[in-house]
């Protein structure tokens, strides 16, 4: 019967986990194939956020004027390290030619449409039991410590409420009401209710032993060496652990894509985004709700279990290797905003990748050389949030059938 078709998942981060989640729903038999551990990946140390109203692309007007400005006062979370690396550079300059008005529009738009189709499978995931991931709907507040910021934030919100996603404005007096964990310092706030948070490697942790138990195989540490191919079909995969046959395969490799698709011919326009987070016990004055602070395009994610920091952007290739001067940067903005910026102790410093695309749009499409292969990937700084919309979509590919939503703005012919 089609149901028990076999599959496998090259990558258990969160896509690949999704994946797993609704294929078995369908009655596949699947197995993961991960080089390094579930979840030890961007799906890691990322802040939380399940951020549904996050509708406008990175790559919008007046974004690289915005960074090369803020660079040269010191301030910007973006770092570029110098290269000669001409695929990079190839990135960059397509990123800054998507930064204009049409673009922009056209990639609110389509993400809208699979942002709120992710909202809704999200919905019925964490109404599971089992999945226990300090989850709450607070929504997130984006304070400003500038009052000009917060003013002009007008204009942004009036375009989120062309999608039902406005947010509303909290003057000072109004958000250190609502939070007095912030600083007197900051100016005001705005709301988001569309948008909640979750501590991701709980949900990893605990989304792993629930698809176990549904029977998912996971072939942990376990680097995938190449595909067996018969004309354009893959039939089997092999790996330092040995080689493994399926009906059908899908690549959730997140930034390490365009190397796994290597061998398959595929040129896909995916660089890794390193990021940065630092773990703590709650501070004595913890926030209720997570923050993002604008002016330092950083996060502030509190839950019962604990307290991260997280964010920055940096282009320096595959390494993760921690950065201090980076980490010190989320130190150095969380105490600009937050009473009590830091708890004790550390639990954890991290960085970890994300799969970046020039358009700040996923990739979801079937492989145009192999008739058995989806390509899941290119998910940005939303692979959590669009995890669920991406799992059910690959899905449905998988078995041939018409995906709930439009995904032609996925296509790996775009580029």
């Amino acid at each position: 019967m089609e149901s028990n078709k076999n599959v496998i998942i090259i990558g258990g981060g969160v896509i690949g986990l999704a994946c797993a989640h609704y294929l078995i729903e369908k009655g596949a038999s699947v197995r993961i194939i991960e080089k390094d551990g579930i979840g030890d990946g961007a799906s890691h140390g990322n802040c939380g956020l399940l951020y549904f109203s996050d509708v406008i692309p990175l790559c919008s007007p007046g974004a690289v004027t915005h960074e090369i400005h803020r660079t040269l006062c010191g301030t910007s979370p973006l770092y570029i390290k110098p290269t000669l690396d001409t695929k990079r550079l190839s990135w960059l300059l397509k990123f800054a030619a998507k930064c204009r008005s049409r673009p922009m529009h056209q990639a609110a738009k389509d993400k809208y449409e699979i942002l709120a189709y992710s909202t809704d499978l999200f919905e019925q995931l964490l109404d599971l039991e089992t999945l226990g991931c300090d989850f709450e709907k607070k929504g997130i507040l984006t304070v400003f410590k500038n009052e000009k910021n917060l003013d002009k934030f007008t204009e942004t919100n009036n375009f989120l409420r062309t999608y039902n996603l406005g947010y509303t404005r909290l003057e000072k007096n109004q958000v250190l009401e609502m939070e007095p964990s912030l600083a007197p310092s900051i100016a005001g706030a705005w709301h988001s209710t569309f948008d909640w948070h979750l501590r991701p490697e709980l949900l990893m942790a605990s989304w792993r032993k629930h698809l176990v138990q549904k029977g998912l195989i996971i072939e942990e540490h376990s680097k995938m060496l190449d595909f067996e191919i018969s004309g354009s079909t893959i039939t089997h995969v092999n790996t330092v652990k040995g080689k493994f046959a399926a009906d059908a395969f899908i690549m959730a490799t997140g930034a390490w894509a365009p190397r796994t698709a290597k061998q398959l011919g595929l040129n896909l326009p995916v660089q890794p985004g390193k990021g940065y987070s630092i773990t703590m016990e709650r501070p004595e004055v913890c926030p209720e709700f997570p923050c993002v602070l604008y002016e330092k395009n950083m996060v502030v994610t509190p839950w019962t279990s604990g307290y991260r920091l997280g964010g920055t952007m940096e282009f320096s290739g595959y390494s993760t290797t921690l950065n201090y001067k980076r980490l010190s940067k989320l130190i150095n903005g969380a105490t600009q905003y937050m009473r009590d910026p830091t708890g004790t102790p550390v639990i954890e410093e991290w960085a970890g990748l994300r799969p970046m695309t020039y358009d700040d749009m996923p990739i979801i499409d079937q492989s145009p050389t192999q008739n058995n292969l989806v390509i899941a990937t290119g998910h940005g700084m939303l692979g959590l949030t669009l995890a669920t919309g991406t799992g059910k979509i690959v899905t449905d590919m998988v078995y041939n059938q018409t995906p709930e939503i439009n995904i032609h703005p996925f296509r790996i012919s775009r580029f």
